[in-house]
């Protein structure tokens, strides 16, 4: 039996909202300023002219619904997600479900082929290349993130992701069409549900992502929204070929909240299925998370004490999707 996820419309509304939309073949001046003003407005943006090869993505596409349209048993053998591999459903390990299917997978090749051996090898060298594609992009975005922000050693954020200890990681989601309402789904209609709330299909949860940086890239299958600083939900039009950039909570607290990572969601609505790959740019787990000196003033006193990746990622994976984890590492002044 589905039971749908309930969310209250009444701090939660839905609207159309344009997004940034950041053109990389523009001077590198002005796009390190439209970076970061995404970034604090949004925690999102749109990329474009952003160099990775159509090849790359379509058949690294290919290779993902192959995988997703093989029999259960088969998608089971790359399993179970603990925390890589196959799974389905269950998101996490604290109770968070969704209307999904997925493939999690360290984000270094040697990791990506022992965990993919029983679908193939041309998934292996498909995604390890997809994955090195989008890394390059995500560390050229960072650098751009550092200039604008008038830091002295631009690779401040990026060599977080180069380095050969980078907690990174790739995740391919597969959202199964939902044509038919079950029988056991609330009628949209019942009076119990005509003015507070509105019962939805969740694909994922509300959430923001724990790491530095999110590269995504999905169909033409709509259901992202991401949610904007006066709570109102915004429906992000689906572009199978460009990037959507989301900035993570581990960027926020190294820019001492001046970038704001982003909470969004995707809806099982459609009657076809999505499928969407994320690039997840993290650090090494000893990393430090503390604000960059440049962020920290007088008037702009530190945010966050000083705490590693692996300390933050402990406390994301021991929290429900919907929790506000970095309120747990505020500076005490």
């Amino acid at each position: 039996m589905v039971v749908p996820s309930v969310i209250p419309f009444r701090s939660r509304k839905t609207r159309a909202h344009g997004i940034p939309i950041i053109d990389l073949s523009l001077d590198r001046s002005q796009l390190s300023q439209q970076i970061v003003k995404a970034s604090e407005e949004y925690g999102f943006f749109k990329v474009v002219n952003h160099g990775v090869s159509e090849d790359i993505i379509s058949r690294t596409e290919r290779q993902g619904s192959e995988f997703f349209s093989k029999p259960l048993l088969e998608k089971q053998g790359a399993g179970p997600a603990a925390p890589f591999g196959y799974g389905c459903k269950n998101i996490g390990f604290n109770g968070d479900k969704g209307e999904l299917e997925y493939i999690l997978l360290e984000a270094n090749p040697q990791s990506i082929s022992e965990t993919t051996k029983s679908i193939s090898s041309d998934f292996s060298r498909t995604v390890n290349d997809y994955v090195q594609a989008v890394k390059n992009l995500a560390c050229e975005i960072l650098d751009l993130v550092a200039e604008g922000l008038l830091v002295q050693d631009k690779s401040i954020f990026s060599k977080l992701i180069r380095d050969v200890n980078s907690d990174s990681c790739f995740r391919i989601n597969n959202y199964p069409p939902i044509s038919t309402i079950d029988s056991s789904v609330p009628n949209l209609f019942d009076e119990q549900y005509s003015c507070n709330v509105k019962p939805t299909r969740i694909g994922f949860g509300e959430h923001s992502d724990p790491q530095i940086l999110t590269i995504l890239r999905s169909n033409d299958v709509g259901g992202l929204e991401i949610c904007s600083r006066d709570g109102s939900w915004i429906p992000i039009p689906p572009d199978s070929n460009q990037f959507f950039v989301f900035v993570g909570d581990a960027l926020q607290a190294l820019t001492n909240g001046r970038l704001v990572s982003v909470r969004h969601r995707v809806l099982a609505n459609s009657v076809k299925p999505r499928m969407s790959m994320m690039y997840f740019g993290a650090p090494p787990l000893n990393a430090s998370l503390s604000p960059v000196p440049q962020m920290i003033s007088s008037q702009n006193p530190r945010l966050y004490r000083h705490f590693t990746w692996g300390e933050y990622k402990k406390a994301a994976y021991s929290s429900r999707l919907a929790d506000h984890r970095l309120n747990l590492f505020k500076n005490q002044l």
